[in-house]
């Protein structure tokens, strides 16, 4: 038996249970991945959780592993439009953290065990869920068979396909017709800690800073369309043409680690709470990742909905109010999340020439003028606050 149990041992589902055992919760992660976190994935992490960070305890390992980024370019066609300048920004951590997720999971992974130890159990896969009198009866594997447990709240943190007998069925899905390319590789753009993003009437390159000196960089495609299934998988020599040709940028394929064809959807849950059991993160909410918010979004959810699920337990009591403010809270920022992912997909799109140039006139005129403040507070998400 276990107070709560999390499925999913990912960013979010860690960053939950170290909430919860802080709180003094018996807590329990069920994690299918048995092996070591790897994966450059998710690399962002805005002003908002860097502060969730600095209360659990983490925040100095992220930074001492982490590029800074203290401001984001706009350019096209070897021309600068302008910046967005974080480091100036009246919050207590005015910067972007750039750090691979497989290493700011083991960071969390490692903070879980010193304040739960025992916790994690890697290897264990769920299978059921069944409601039961003030809790849930959860099912799953492992490497030695059938396990079962008890719970009196089960946190669902194990992304936007998570699904098995009992859970409540995923929503439905918006797919969008933007294809991306996205690729780690050796720095040579001489940009050092800056993100850039270049705005090519092609198609949009983002550029962003990563330790040791790699580069991430995500590059607009094109549409999907029904002959995409006949096309060879891209390579890395192909994102290196791509962006050499829309940013000049000196790309070495063979200096390649991660390399990631992908399309964009959005999917929202219909209930994050539903009795017993709630859904954070990609499983409750999935959204376009072009401009880096999920992973924080999943991170506020574990934020908002901690001291609702700590009422959830044993000896606890929530009331349908506090459920009501909880959900209220976050809905209004998934919706702020998904209109700036998609703001962020739009401008990033291919144009035809005559409206480039409108378009470049109107960031100009934002980037130097009094609206960058604004910007560089929605792009660093400080609305989460």
């Amino acid at each position: 038996m276990t107070e709560v149990l999390v499925i999913g041992g990912g960013p979010v589902g860690l960053v939950t249970a170290i909430l919860l055992a802080q709180a003094g919760v018996d807590v329990t992660v069920w994690e299918r991945r048995s092996d070591s976190p790897s994966g450059t994935r998710a690399i962002g992490i805005h002003p908002p959780s860097l502060d969730l960070f600095e209360e659990l305890g983490v925040l100095d390992e992220i930074r001492r592993d982490a590029v800074r980024i203290d401001q984001g370019e706009a350019w096209n066609a070897g021309r600068r439009l302008g910046s967005v300048v974080f480091s100036d920004r009246p919050v207590p951590h005015p910067y972007v953290a750039a750090l691979e997720q497989w290493r700011t999971e083991r960071i969390l992974r490692a903070r879980l065990e010193a304040v739960a130890p025992g916790s994690l159990r890697t290897g264990t896969s769920c299978t059921r869920l069944t409601p039961a009198e003030d809790g849930v009866l959860v099912s799953g594997g492992d490497a030695d068979g059938t396990v079962s447990t008890r719970a009196a709240v089960v946190v669902v943190a194990a992304g936007g396909r998570a699904t098995v007998a009992g859970m409540q069925a995923p929503g439905p899905v918006h797919r969008y017709r933007d294809r991306y390319l996205m690729g780690d590789v050796a720095d040579r753009s001489g940009a050092g800690s800056i993100a850039r993003v270049h705005l090519h009437h092609r198609g949009v390159v983002e550029s962003f800073p990563l330790p040791h000196g790699m580069r991430r960089y995500v590059v607009h495609t094109g549409y999907s369309n029904d002959q995409d299934a006949a096309r060879p998988d891209p390579t890395a020599s192909d994102l290196a043409s791509l962006v050499a040709a829309r940013t000049g940028d000196d790309v070495d394929p063979a200096t390649n680690t991660m390399l990631s064809a992908f399309g964009v959807l959005r999917r929202r849950r219909r209930r994050v709470v539903d009795g017993r059991v709630v859904y954070l993160g990609d499983a409750a909410h999935e959204i376009s990742p072009i401009g880096g918010q999920g992973m924080n979004l999943g991170w506020s959810d574990a934020r908002v909905f901690a001291p609702l699920i700590v009422g959830m337990t044993s000896g606890h009591r929530s009331t349908r109010r506090d459920v009501a403010a909880a959900v209220s809270r976050q809905q209004r920022a998934i919706r702020r999340a998904s209109w700036q992912a998609e703001l962020n997909m739009r401008l990033g799109r291919p144009l035809p020439g005559p409206l480039v140039g409108v378009r470049d006139l109107a960031l100009r005129t934002a980037l130097n003028g009094p609206a960058m403040p604004i910007l560089a507070d929605a792009y660093t998400m400080r609305w989460l606050r």
